[in-house]
């Protein structure tokens, strides 16, 4: 009888051999990664600790019930430091970063081998460097208060203003600023009537959305002496006053979540 010799099928895989291979070893170095640094951690913690964290919590929580709410009338003024120092900090940010994301867009720097790597040098430097730490550099220079805690969050904040900035800058229509060039309008008309109203709605939402988020950043400043809630919060922590902790952090929520919604709204009438 004759033999039948099947030919041979390619059966369909998502990847070839090599990809596959090479993806297995990048997961397998990664939980070697994980391993080593695990390893490093645990050796470094007292477990002893760790295991008898959920009874310290316990004694902490009962202690922090009921909230004193008599000392709700010494944290207005703190409260309303944090308020100024977000609101104030994210206008210098963005007196700041308006000329840093037109420095940095591509279709506005005036030198982009030059000013252009200037202007995403600050942006990175002002991203990379958290607020506690610009606060804790600005308390040593100008001394503790709240004016160190706004320009604290104003330095952090120029950074994310304008990268998103310069990124809608980029993002504009350009039939709309070649139509203002054909009139023979100069640069500086150009920006103004041509860029500048495209970016406005950008510029509004941007606005926002970082004050809601400096709302928040703001109200732990005071734990290294850039005023604010934060610094109530630090001395009732330091005296164990556990009370008038839980009454704080009662208001620093109430306060991130009225921004948030105050904030939601101001993006949703912009939009």
């Amino acid at each position: 009888m004759p033999v039948r010799v099947e030919a041979d099928i390619k059966v369909w895989q998502r990847r070839d051999r090599n990809k596959q291979l090479a993806i297995w070893g990048g997961w397998f170095a990664g939980v070697l990664l994980f391993a080593y640094c695990w390893q490093i951690i645990s050796v470094n913690t007292t477990w002893f600790f760790v295991w008898d964290s959920p009874r310290i919590a316990a004694d902490i929580g009962s202690r922090m019930v009921p909230p004193r709410w008599e000392y709700i009338y010494k944290i207005w003024d703190p409260l309303w430091d944090t308020i100024n120092i977000a609101t104030l900090g994210t206008m210098l940010a963005l007196f700041m970063a308006v000329p840093v994301a037109f420095l940095a867009a591509r279709n506005t720097t005036p030198h982009a081998y030059l000013i252009r790597p200037v202007a995403l040098f600050i942006i990175v430097s002002s991203r990379s460097i958290n607020s506690l730490i610009w606060a804790l550099l600005l308390v040593s220079i100008i001394g503790p208060g709240v004016f160190a805690g706004t320009i604290a969050i104003a330095l952090r904040s120029v950074g994310f203003c304008s990268k998103l900035l310069y990124e809608a800058i980029e993002e504009i229509d350009h039939s709309q600023v070649e139509a203002i060039e054909a009139t023979g309008a100069s640069r500086w008309q150009i920006m103004a009537f041509g860029i500048v109203p495209q970016i406005m709605p950008a510029l509004a939402g941007i606005s926002v959305f970082r004050w809601d988020i400096n709302i928040r950043e703001s109200t732990v400043l005071g734990l290294v002496g850039a005023g604010g809630i934060g610094l109530q919060l630090s001395s009732s922590l330091n005296i164990l006053a556990w009370p008038q902790v839980t009454l704080i952090l009662i208001a620093i929520l109430i306060t991130v979540v009225v921004s948030e919604w105050v904030s939601a709204k101001v993006r949703h009438a912009i939009i």
